[in-house]
């Protein structure tokens, strides 16, 4: 189960590291981060959800055997299929919507330090 597990962070990660810079070089083009963000999520779902569901279909039936043997290779893909249907929606709706509040509490903190200083120097 442990080696599922790296190899499910693994595929998670690179995932969620391409959305990211799709969406850092939609912001660098001068789109909102609302638009780019979505913009971004889109343009990665199908990569993201082919992958998955390749992962899942192709582990499915070691998951669910029961036959001699069963025992070393059903918890890897236990855990490998279930971590492929859960981590595009994590990263397709939960990231996406994270990242936009982080920039937003970002953007706020930093305009107030600046009218701070500004206020300060006046």
């Amino acid at each position: 189960a442990a080696i599922g597990f790296v190899s499910l962070f693994g595929v998670s990660v690179m995932n969620g590291i391409l959305v990211i810079t799709y969406f850092n070089h939609l912001i660098v083009e001068g789109k909102a981060p609302l638009e780019a963000m979505r913009e971004a999520a889109e343009q990665r779902m199908r990569p993201m959800l082919m992958t998955a569901f390749s992962a899942c279909i192709g582990l499915l039936p070691a998951a669910i055997s029961t036959g001699i043997g069963s025992q070393v290779q059903r918890p890897l893909a236990v855990v490998v299929v279930g971590g492929m249907l859960l981590g595009p929606i994590m990263l397709l709706v939960v990231a996406p919507a994270l990242q936009v509040m982080v920039m937003g509490w970002s953007r706020n903190e930093s305009e107030m330090t600046f009218g701070n200083e500004d206020k300060a120097g006046k």
